[in-house]
């Protein structure tokens, strides 16, 4: 079932319409006709499973069949700090991230990135890395899009990051997997989560001492991951803690 997003005055009682892009996309790629089912959210907290009644050439009307379809977000919002790789693994980093949950990704420029945006590029990439999230948001069958976030720098990052509950440091010189193991215990299905991640170029020692006080700087094994990989790999541990405890309150309060 293909998911698709619309914005609330396009919601109607008992039809939402569909237009813009979307509708070449329903019409000429995936050839979808009336009677034909498709999953709707407005983005916010309303999730719909509806049915095509019409194909137009500027719009696709759908019939709202369940207005309380299940939604697909964790319990608790993800912002991921993302240090500027080089080449496309910015866009392997949006798209798994948002494949597994990520609320919110902050591209950083930190002291060893190899990469630099003036802001011509930055706002050209940005738009890129939105649209980017949002297919993934589609084929994930998430309820939201993920926003991408103006570049910040790193002191800006730290105190943007500090809002959130817990704040996880990945760092390639930290050592014990125990402190990540009670780090990632202490979630709860509600809390916001930061994660910081560095460049190809890891962390400065100056970027590190900045956070070590306020943040938990943890590691993720003796082996060194990519930029692209670290953090990728701490949202699937964070998505696991998440789930299973949010499936667990619901066995408590479930009749």
């Amino acid at each position: 079932m293909y998911q698709f997003f619309v914005e609330e005055e396009q919601i109607g009682r008992e039809f939402i319409t569909i237009t813009g892009s979307d509708v070449n996309h329903i019409k000429n790629v995936l050839r979808m006709k009336p009677g034909e089912k498709i999953r709707i959210s407005n983005q916010k907290d309303a999730d719909y499973f509806c049915e095509i009644s019409e194909v137009a050439d500027t719009f696709v009307q759908a019939e709202i069949l369940k207005e309380d379809a299940p939604s697909t977000e964790l319990s608790g919002r993800i912002y991921l700090f993302q240090g500027i790789p080089k080449g496309d693994r910015m866009e392997t980093v949006i798209e798994k991230a948002v494949e597994l949950g990520v609320y919110e990704i902050i591209p950083v420029a930190m002291k060893y990135c190899v990469v630099k945006l003036d802001a011509k590029k930055e706002t050209a990439k940005i738009k890129r890395w939105q649209k980017l999230a949002e297919a993934a948001a589609k084929q994930s069958k998430r309820s939201r899009i993920p926003k991408i976030h103006t570049v910040m720098n790193y002191k800006e990052a730290a105190e943007y990051a500090l809002g959130c509950d817990v704040c996880l440091v990945p760092y390639e010189n930290e050592m014990g997997m125990q402190k990540t193991k009670a780090a990632l215990s202490s979630v709860k299905p509600k809390n916001s989560v930061s994660i910081l991640i560095g460049p190809e170029g890891g962390f400065s020692k100056e970027e590190i001492e900045l956070v070590r006080d306020k943040m938990q700087v943890i590691s993720l094994g003796r082996r060194i991951l990519r930029t692209d990989t670290a953090g990728i790999a701490v949202m699937a541990m964070l998505m696991l803690e998440m789930e299973t405890k949010a499936e667990d309150c619901d066995s408590l309060v479930s009749p």
